[in-house]
């Protein structure tokens, strides 16, 4: 993803307000339990049967702005575009790499493609 381009997330079309309630007085100081949670696995991926977590354990993927402990969504059914971030194994280690660049001459082999990445904040 290449600085200044901005890549836009669909809204879900679930929504996750809750109704009003009809009762009069006081409300109940548990109502917040009646609200619907918001279910990360419905709005973030597409082909549960071939998607992955992944915990990034270093730093050693900075460039691409991944640090330690965020964690990657890569869906293994996709295929790569040009300037996506895939998981490649490459020397019998798992790497990140950029599809497309042109100046890469090197082999891997596509592992899934990362569709997105959860930041830690911590």
């Amino acid at each position: 993803m290449s600085l200044g381009k901005v890549n836009l997330v669909k809204k879900s079309k679930k929504s996750h307000r809750v109704a009003r309630p009809n009762q009069t007085g006081f409300s109940s100081p548990a109502t917040h339990y009646t609200e619907p949670r918001i279910d990360l696995n419905s709005e973030l991926i597409s082909n549960p049967s071939a998607t992955f977590y992944v915990r990034v354990s270093d730093d050693s993927f900075s460039e691409y702005t991944i640090f330690k402990n965020d964690v990657l969504i890569i869906d293994k059914s996709l295929m790569p575009k040009h300037n996506q971030l895939a998981l490649v194994t490459k020397e019998g280690a798992f790497q990140i790499e950029r599809i497309g660049v042109a100046d890469t001459k090197e082999t891997f082999q596509l592992w899934g493609v990362i569709t997105y990445i959860i930041k830690s904040t911590l």
